[in-house]
């Protein structure tokens, strides 16, 4: 690296600070003290460790940095800023402002350089995680290329990171899987804020991540010689991830206000401001100074990073060469490839008809998937024979013979996450960040609560995930209503951007895997049965592009308009069929619709929409769930057929009888509702 004084490292640090603390005072809001605590830190990792360009933030063999503590988000902001990335001073100036590229937390996809949304506290250290998997796993698949492809996985987490339980069950993980490629720097400044850490943490963190399996070191996180030789060694560490304990002073720098709580989420003030400034020897004015010394170095410093990403294309070019049949694979697993017949592999692999549980055929057509899409991989939460979910042929990333200490074969597909719906969720984030793999993660709907933040973050970040939820309603029968979904569907439906599929038979079910794995801007949500369900009868002209449409006729009613109209999803879709066939005898016309998806329905064009529901038509929505999100398809001026009460400890049969889910106890509501008398 270039020629570097104390007094440029300190010119360094001061403006990474100061930037932080200008931006924050600006927009009157922020959290100036993580990145005057963490700047030391942050400038060696960045300057002596960290490989990138900011010309291209997407070069396949970068080092990852990921900032948990999402709220020091100006410290990454300064970094990414200083060494070149496409972000202007100007939007630094812009900080938390509306449309900046500089939001209050860090989100993907909005700023240059920004490896993951980290905004709740422990999504970030589980996102690395997943991270560091994703590249051990890619390396086992190309034993040449993969030699080349050396990345590490880089942090920053705080106290707030690691009270948070999704960052335990991920750092489980990670330590069980032995991600010697993933280093974290704990910024230990022991102040959340409420006041000091001590308050609800007395742990010792060191002892409790060396029972995790995980390389520890603890130094003083301001001592800029120490953090080199910390960081040194912990990428020395190849068979376990490492964490640094790096106790540090929150607002270090701020005269009356350092190592206190004042420090974490406002603004220094005028006053402090400007003693802090004149303490470290900073020019009052202007603001945002960036001193033309430390914009050389840093300048300097991202020079000698492009120059170091040139030589390894080199090598990379020459490595593909000597070996073409890697270099095929590579590009496959880069690109996530999905083969042109990807719909008709995976529907054939839902035949014959038979009666079957979603579950289940999901579980064929996860195999079908898996044989077509060298990129998909994923698991469970401990719960994959009730899932079916194992990629069969695909292996585990298991550790050889179970054995504690024994290698871990990265090279397998399936992913076994534990009971750990949490960490599961962040690490699947991680991985679908990283870049190469298209990750699905499995548990029983009503557990999907566990994940929601994951969720929403997924949705936020517009990752290619796929959520994986079975038993997914009351007639799961006698695990009784802990395990029983009422609201989780509703509920999922309401995070924006995720599809959510509630397929009713085979064909339905690979439409659901087919969409999600071919959906590029969000996650998907597959809602599966337990029971088993009757093959759907479909009118004549209903294909698979009826059923990708997310909702379509699927038995129409003679004469030019039905009495009603049926709408169900997932296992009421053949109940729904069944009470038409009594409503018919009884003179009534219905029309059945079958809607997997509301949210691809919803995206359809009006006309479409208004053929399979024509305005003016009489609705009836049928839905083992709470149905009040209903109204924004089918009006309030509809029924509702659907549970707004916990479920029961009862035969899945037993239950559909008590609240009215049998095709006579449909058929009759809709006349009542059709025929008031």
């Amino acid at each position: 690296m270039p020629a570097i004084s104390v007094e440029i490292e300190q010119l360094c640090v001061n403006t990474i600070k100061f930037l932080a603390v200008d931006a924050v005072e600006r927009a009157k809001s922020g959290h100036p003290g993580a990145p005057m605590g963490s700047a030391d830190m942050a400038f060696v990792l960045w300057a002596k460790f960290l490989n990138f360009d900011p010309a291209d933030p997407a070069w396949v063999n970068r080092d990852r940095f990921v900032l948990s503590a999402g709220h020091a988000s100006m410290l990454l902001y300064s970094l990414l800023h200083l060494f070149g990335f496409d972000l202007s001073l100007d939007e630094i100036q812009r900080f938390r402002q509306w449309e900046s590229r500089t939001p209050g937390h860090p989100e993907y996809g909005i700023t240059p350089g920004v490896e993951a949304t980290t905004g709740p506290l422990g999504q970030g250290f589980g996102n690395g995680v997943g991270m560091a998997l994703a590249q051990r796993m890619v390396q086992a698949r190309l034993p040449r290329l993969g030699k080349l492809l050396d990345a590490n996985v880089y942090g920053i987490v705080s106290d707030g990171d690691l009270m948070e339980g999704v960052a335990s069950e991920a750092a489980s993980l990670a330590g069980h899987w032995g991600l010697g490629n993933l280093i974290y720097l704990y910024d230990d400044n022991r102040v959340s804020i409420e006041g000091p850490t001590a308050l609800a943490f007395s742990e010792d963190v060191g002892a409790r991540f060396e029972a995790y399996r995980w390389h520890v070191q603890r130094i003083d996180g301001h001592d800029r010689v120490q953090v080199e030789a910390a960081l040194r060694e912990a990428i020395a560490e190849r068979d376990r991830p490492s964490i640094i304990l790096a106790r540090t002073t929150i607002g270090k720098g701020a005269p009356t206000k350092q190592g206190t709580a004042k420090t974490h989420g406002e603004p220094l003030g005028p006053e402090e401001t400007k003693r802090a400034k004149e303490a470290a020897g900073w020019p009052l004015e202007p603001a945002f100074l960036i001193p033309d010394e430390a914009r050389d170095y840093f300048a300097a410093l991202a020079e000698e990073k492009r120059l170091a990403r040139a030589a390894w294309e080199k090598r990379w070019a020459d490595a593909r060469a000597e070996a073409p049949d890697e270099a095929t694979l590579w590009d496959v697993l880069w690109s996530r490839a999905l083969p042109s017949d990807l719909e008709g592999h995976l529907l054939a692999a839902t035949e014959p008809a038979t009666d079957l549980a979603t579950r289940s055929w999901s579980g064929k057509v996860i195999q079908a998937a898996a044989e077509a899409v060298p990129s998909l991989i994923g698991g469970a939460a401990d719960l994959a024979p009730s899932t079916m979910t194992e990629i069969v042929l695909g292996g585990g990333v298991v550790r050889a013979g179970l054995e504690a200490d024994a290698p871990v074969r990265f090279e397998g597909r399936t992913l076994h996450f534990g009971v750990r719906e949490h960490g599961m969720g962040a690490i699947l984030n991680g991985i679908a960040l990283h870049g190469v793999f298209l990750p699905f993660g499995a548990t029983f709907l009503i557990f999907s609560d566990y994940m929601r933040p994951a969720i929403r973050l997924a949705a936020l970040s517009g990752l290619r995930v796929t959520y994986v939820f079975t038993h997914d309603s009351v007639f799961l029968g006698e695990d009784g209503p802990t395990h029983q979904p009422i609201e989780q569907l509703p509920s999922l439906r309401l995070i924006p951007n995720v599809e959510v599929w509630r397929p009713a038979d085979g064909p339905e079910t690979a439409a659901a895997w087919a969409s999600s794995l071919r959906r590029t801007q969000g996650p998907s949500a597959l809602a599966l049965t337990r029971q088993k369900l009757h093959p759907l009868s479909r009118d004549r002209g209903v294909d698979l592009d009826s059923i990708l449409r997310g909702g379509y006729v699927l038995q129409d009613a003679p004469g030019p308009r039905p009495h009603a109209v049926l709408i169900a999803s997932g296992s009421e879709t053949p109940l729904a069929q069944d009470a038409a066939a009594i409503l018919a005898k009884r003179g009534i016309l219905a029309r059945v619709v079958s809607m997997p998806c509301v949210e691809r329905f919803q995206s359809q064009p009006e006309a479409y929409r208004q053929s399979v529901l024509p305005q003016g038509s009489r609705f009836v929505v049928i839905e083992a769930a709470q149905t009040d999100p209903w109204c924004a398809v089918v009006g309030s001026d509809s029924l509702r057929i659907g549970i707004n009460r916990f479920g029961a400890s009862a035969p899945g049969e037993v239950i559909a009888e008590k609240l009215g889910f049998t095709p006579d106890a449909i058929a009759h509501r809709v006349s009542i509702w059709l025929r008031p008398e």
